[in-house]
């Protein structure tokens, strides 16, 4: 009989995250999105009338309480939806959610346009007169930044009337993939029928039995080949919802648009990708020690990822992980261990997999709430790094919004994958600090060779494949099943070299990444990693002042540019040298793992 995975119902509360601590139940709830409906008209009285200091501040704090009321009923939603997304009422809170979004922006559309008929020095004129406006000057600095790529108020109300049908591609995709997407049974390796899931998959790629390995390759990608016509039609429109966006703003093109938009200069995206082409004979050469540790005559996609060092592979209850995150993360002080220890044991943690949850990993930052983090905790040692990954985006959260005004307080994508990050560098250095027996070293550098590779290399490779597709639709061709699989296919050959079998299956392996709906976010976790990398390195290193230094970083949210952000914590991604030092350190662990297997 095939194991299949518990209902939600069956879950045990303790293992789930307390989705009260938002709302307390679902009136509460309701009577915040009528509050938003409300403050939708009332905001809308005020079009036309931006000419003055106090009508200005009574905007802008009114479509601040818009927003942080509009986050807070977002989440509550999602939270519902993503932990059971049969769940039609989940799903339907959704709906409803982003519907009010769609009038919401439709009413306030003429705020940044009106705004843009002031000059500089009126804004300025009109902070000395209301004191008050002083908390909107890094908002008011970042409108007029983006004043050339503002419209005009009948425009920005079209194209807010617009953001429902333009976010409808992910919305799709994510549906497809979570809920409706049915995988079929393989033969375990204890000879049991197991249906094959998502959160089961990498453990089955992880299996010592290459022939489970194999089929859970071919059945997880034969699935989705099953559908490339409808997934490369959903990935289409989603490429063309950023075009189209982006030519209405008058960006040169759409990764100009994306990155634009957090104050990222779009040399940077091109640059990663540079840098690693220049040292992808590490990856080629992490391939050819891969074969040679394996015995194989031939390296497949599906042994990427089985342990290297079989004696070593252990697991982790979740209690014992928690137990393992929180010493590793001393060097970062008692204060920041204190909420970490508060997140573990007040359910800020959705823990194990159920029917119809969403994949993968995630947490959420919810302002007049803390973090939530959801999991899918299979025991494995990449189960734990997950966890120190999810709860460093938590404490990233936790500290913008405590030490920001809400206005500042949503840090910009391109830092989100640093303290995740920062917080896995030090789980390894601490593990790998617990022992000299070359195997333990061995396993615990091949994991964080694993983690190079799938976040520095990986994610640079999917970074290219978005750059590649969406200059394929600006030069006005078709993103068809066959060419988004060429496309695909022939990164995969690139980045891994010639002594690794590039299976034809992977071909449709850009069919189930979900990040590819989020418009140029994975480079972000290249970046990260080597931002991350650097700071990590500096904490274990000089210790209080860099912590300090660290801290402050983390309490920034967005009250300055990205970039200058992270060079408070003294990382400067405005240059190549955290990527190259990032895969010098690659180059370090790559050496010593070569000398440990001789």
């Amino acid at each position: 009989m095939a194991k299949d995975l518990p209902k939600r119902s069956e879950v045990r509360v303790e293992d789930t995250w307390k989705i009260e601590d938002i709302y307390a139940n679902l009136e509460a709830w309701e009577k915040d999105v009528e509050k938003i409906v409300s403050l939708g008209d009332k905001i809308a009285t005020y079009n036309g009338k931006l000419n003055n200091a106090k009508t200005l501040l009574e905007v802008l704090k009114l479509n601040e309480e818009i927003d942080y009321t509009a986050s807070r009923a977002y989440s509550y939603a999602a939270r519902v939806s993503d932990v059971d997304t049969g769940n039609a009422e989940g799903q339907a809170l959704v709906m409803k959610i982003r519907s009010v979004f769609v009038g919401i922006s439709e009413k306030s559309s003429f705020v940044v346009p009106e705004i843009l008929t002031l000059s500089e020095k009126d804004i300025e004129g009109f902070m000395k007169e209301e004191k008050d406006l002083e908390v909107y000057k890094r908002m008011l600095g970042e409108i007029f930044r983006t004043k050339a790529h503002t419209l005009t108020p009948e425009m920005e109300k079209l194209l807010a009337s617009a953001s429902e049908v333009s976010g409808a591609p992910g919305n799709i995709f994510s549906l497809f993939n979570n809920a409706d997407l049915t995988f079929p049974e393989i033969t375990d390796e204890n000879g049991e029928k197991v249906r094959l899931t998502h959160g089961r998959y990498v453990p089955f790629l992880e299996s010592s039995n290459r022939q489970v390995r194999e089929d859970a390759f071919k059945a997880l990608y034969s699935t989705y080949a099953g559908f490339k016509n409808t997934l490369a039609a959903t990935y289409s429109a989603n490429v063309k919802s950023h075009l189209f966006k982006a030519k209405a703003r008058k960006y040169g093109s759409c990764l100009e648009a994306a990155t634009d938009a957090n104050n990222v200069p779009k040399e940077v995206y091109t640059n990663l990708i540079e840098a690693v082409h220049n040292n992808l004979p590490l990856m080629h050469r992490y391939v050819d020690l891969r074969k040679k540790i394996l015995g194989l005559d031939e390296l497949h996609m599906y042994d990427l990822y089985v342990p290297l060092v079989k004696e070593a592979d252990a697991k982790f209850s979740f209690e014992e992980a928690k137990k393992i995150v929180y010493e590793a993360l001393a060097p970062l002080g008692e204060d920041y261990r204190a909420v970490i220890k508060e997140g573990f044991e007040n359910r800020w943690i959705d823990v194990y997999e159920n029917e119809g949850k969403r994949s993968g990993a995630y947490s959420a930052g919810v302002p007049g709430a803390h973090p939530f983090v959801l999991l899918n905790h299979s025991g494995t040692l990449d189960s734990m790094f997950t966890l120190a990954h999810e709860m460093g985006h938590a404490m990233h959260s936790y500290h913008s919004y405590k030490y920001q005004p809400y206005v500042d307080s949503e840090y910009v994508i391109f830092v989100a994958e640093v303290a995740s990050t920062c917080n896995e560098v030090l789980l390894v250095k601490h593990l790998l600090s617990k022992t000299t027996d070359k195997t333990q070293r061995a396993y615990l550098i091949n994991h964080f060779l694993e983690s190079f590779r799938g976040t520095v290399y990986r994610q640079t490779m999917f970074a290219e494949f978005e750059l590649k597709t969406h200059e394929m639709v600006e030069r006005g061709e078709a993103l068809t099943p066959d060419a988004l699989s060429k496309v695909y296919y022939d990164l995969n050959k690139q980045y891994f070299g010639d002594n690794m079998v590039v299976d034809k299956d992977i071909e449709m392996e850009w069919a189930r990444i979900p990040h590819f709906y989020y418009n140029f976010y994975v480079y972000q976790y290249a970046t990260g990693f080597s931002a991350a990398v650097a700071l990590a390195t500096k904490i274990l290193n000089e210790g209080e002042s860099a912590v300090k230094n660290y801290i402050k970083f983390l309490s920034g949210g967005c009250s300055k540019s990205p970039i200058d952000l992270l060079r408070i914590a003294g990382v400067d991604m405005a240059t190549p040298a955290p990527v190259n030092d990032g895969l010098k350190l690659f180059k370090e662990l790559l050496d010593e793992m070569e000398e440990l297997v001789k």
